[in-house]
Order: structure tokens, then sequence, then C-alpha cells
């Protein structure tokens, strides 16, 4: 009679284990789930005071930038990776890939911190089918893709042709 209890123990315990070790698990683990969540520690775009400076291209086929300086005014926090910006024509809107070859690098920015980046274009010839006219320029930071700020563009057309489109740095130190 004393095999029969733990017989069913043994058993009962095997299927604890067994189940366990499931290999159907499909969770991934907390790193997977979060993986494309922003860190709590991402930069919000609220959080920061925004102002741009230009050196605007003065004739189609001159480059010109765009410099837009982040200053923190909320709690520390981080970006990691590249801004998100796009430039918004009358029918078009197009996104701007980073500088080729511009590695992103994680910057840590404490209250009153201040970075920036440069948006680098060449003007195009106003009218020209190989130009995009304009109007407006949107930038997000990455963690905080829900929250655009726009800016008036008032520095001409910009080329769109091959190897003349434009680009986005990544976020440089300023200051100290």
């Amino acid at each position: 009679m004393r095999t029969y209890p733990l017989t069913l123990a043994a058993a009962l315990a095997a299927t604890v284990l067994l189940t366990g070790c499931s290999s159907d698990d499909t969770s991934g683990g907390d790193d997977v789930k979060n993986a494309d969540r922003p860190s709590d520690s991402a930069c919000a775009l609220g959080d920061m005071g925004v102002e741009v400076g230009a050196g605007a291209a003065p004739a189609a086929g001159d480059t010109g930038t765009v410099t837009v300086t982040l200053t923190n005014k909320g709690a520390r926090c981080t970006l990691k990776g590249f801004p998100g910006v796009d430039l918004l024509a009358d029918d078009k809107t197009t996104s701007v890939s980073p500088d080729e070859g511009a590695k992103a690098q994680p910057l840590t920015l404490g209250k009153g911190g201040t970075t920036s980046f440069t948006i680098t274009y060449v003007r195009g010839e106003a009218g020209s089918a190989e130009s995009l006219a304009v109007r407006k320029a949107s930038f997000t930071l990455p963690g905080d893709t829900k929250t655009a700020h726009e800016l008036t563009w008032s520095y001409g057309a910009v080329d769109w042709t091959e190897g003349k489109k434009p680009s986005v740095s990544g976020f440089e130190t300023s200051g100290d």
C-alpha cells in the first residue's frame, strides 16, 4: 500500500516539472516584451525647450543647414537613436534619413542640459519636378514618437535628387 502513494506523488512531481519546462512559452521574457516599449527615462518633447537656427542656402544648388537646439526642462532623461524628421509640402510628406555613416550614440541629459541636431539640405530650384516645395518641417524624439514639433520652413525648395536628398545628424552635446 505504501508504493501507491509514492508512485502517485512521483508522477505528480514529474508532471509539474515537465509543465514548467514547456517549450511552448512564447512570451519571450521581459526583454523581448519590452523591446519596442520606450524607456521610462526617454526624453519627452513636452519637457524640452526648442530653438531653431539656420544657415539657409541662398540659391539653388547651395547647401544649407537648420540646427535645432533642445534644452531639457524636465527630469534626467536619455535620447537613444536619431530624431525623426519629416518635410511637409502641400501634397507630400517625406521622411529625412540620418547622415550617411552616422551612428546614434545614447545621450543622457540632466535638467538644463542641451543637445542639438542638424538638418542638412541642398536648395532646389523652385517649381522643379526634382524639388520639394517644403512649407513645414516636423520632428519627433526617439521614445516619444507620438509628439511632434512643427516649424515653419522658410528656406526655399529642397532638392530631392539622388545624392542631394536632405539628411539629419545624430544628437550632439552642447555646452560643457
